[in-house]
């Protein structure tokens, strides 16, 4: 029986240099879609797939991130007041409970191999997701949920998947298919940001369940693609031992909040997703659009 995973590492020290002058200020991660920060999203989806432990690694200028999830008695007390008791509960979601959540500093932007390595004392010799904020996943079911729930059937070590389109592969960490089984496939190799002839349009995004055996991996310090330390380098190297590697293409949409178009295209889609908001965004981008025609 495989080990249950209940730990989770949140990689959130970037500079978030694409969103400038904005994260001059604030961390991107609490950048809002819609009404709720990117780091909501991913807490959220962490909690439906039966995290407890969540690991931050974060760096100088994250204050603010940390603060959000702490209690806010004074807001708390004036809603309670008030008896704006939606809110309220609404606020309470956000808060984490003492000892559930860890924070660590990277400090020195070494690549996204290395920041989960610096979690490594803290995840011990326990299996472990990660969870790139940037990803936001649009699922009726979480994607992480949904690879816990085959993670249980292979063990190993799981990537969540999608196809790319093959101009776009220079950009991923792209996967080599020894076994295509629909939902899942077996792998056999990663390249990461191939420049040319990727192994297919199969692409790694940001949502990984992991043997602590990657630890190891990365611990030697290899400098990848980038001259950073690479993840996917060191997961490359579970396909040699017994433990394999698979990739799990997810139900859902995913946007890449990392990215100025593909922020605006997730405000939108959750918009729209919200009854509240729909009827009145939906007019306005249906008028937005005739308005391009007849400029044409």
């Amino acid at each position: 029986m495989n080990r249950e995973v209940t730990k989770a590492v949140f990689p959130v020290a970037g500079l978030g240099t694409r969103f400038l002058p904005a994260t001059k200020s604030v961390p991107k991660e609490i950048m809002t879609l819609v009404d709720r920060p990117l780091i909501q999203y991913a807490i959220d989806e962490a909690r439906a797939a039966g995290i407890k432990e969540f690991i931050f690694v974060t760096s100088r200028g994250k204050g603010a991130l940390e603060d959000y999830f702490d209690h806010a008695p004074q807001l708390e007390a004036e809603l309670e007041k008030k008896g704006k008791t939606k809110l309220l509960n609404t606020l309470k979601s956000t808060n984490m409970e003492s000892g559930a959540i860890a924070y660590i500093r990277q400090h020195k932007a070494l690549g996204l191999g290395h920041a989960v390595w610096c979690a490594r004392r803290l995840i011990g010799d326990e299996p472990f997701a990660v969870i790139l904020p940037d990803d936001v996943i649009a699922a009726d079911k979480p994607c992480l949920q949904q690879m816990v729930e085959a993670y249980a059937e292979t063990g190993g070590n799981m990537v969540a998947a999608m196809e790319v389109p093959l101009e776009k592969t220079s950009s991923y960490g792209m996967l080599d298919v020894a076994e295509d089984m629909g939902s899942m496939v077996r792998i056999r190799g990663m390249v990461e940001k191939p420049k040319e002839n990727p192994p297919s349009n199969l692409a790694v995004i940001g949502r990984y369940i992991l043997s602590p055996s990657v630890l190891n991996n990365l611990h030697e310090m290899k400098s990848g693609a980038g001259g950073e330390i690479q993840l996917t380098d060191a997961i490359a190297e579970e396909i040699r031992s017994d433990r394999g590697v698979y990739g799990y293409r997810f139900a859902g949409q995913r946007f890449d909040c990392g990215s100025k178009s593909g922020f605006l295209q997730a405000t939108v889609a959750f918009g729209l997703a919200r009854p509240e908001l729909h009827d009145d965004l939906a007019a306005y981008l249906h008028e937005v659009v005739n308005l391009g025609k007849a400029a044409e």
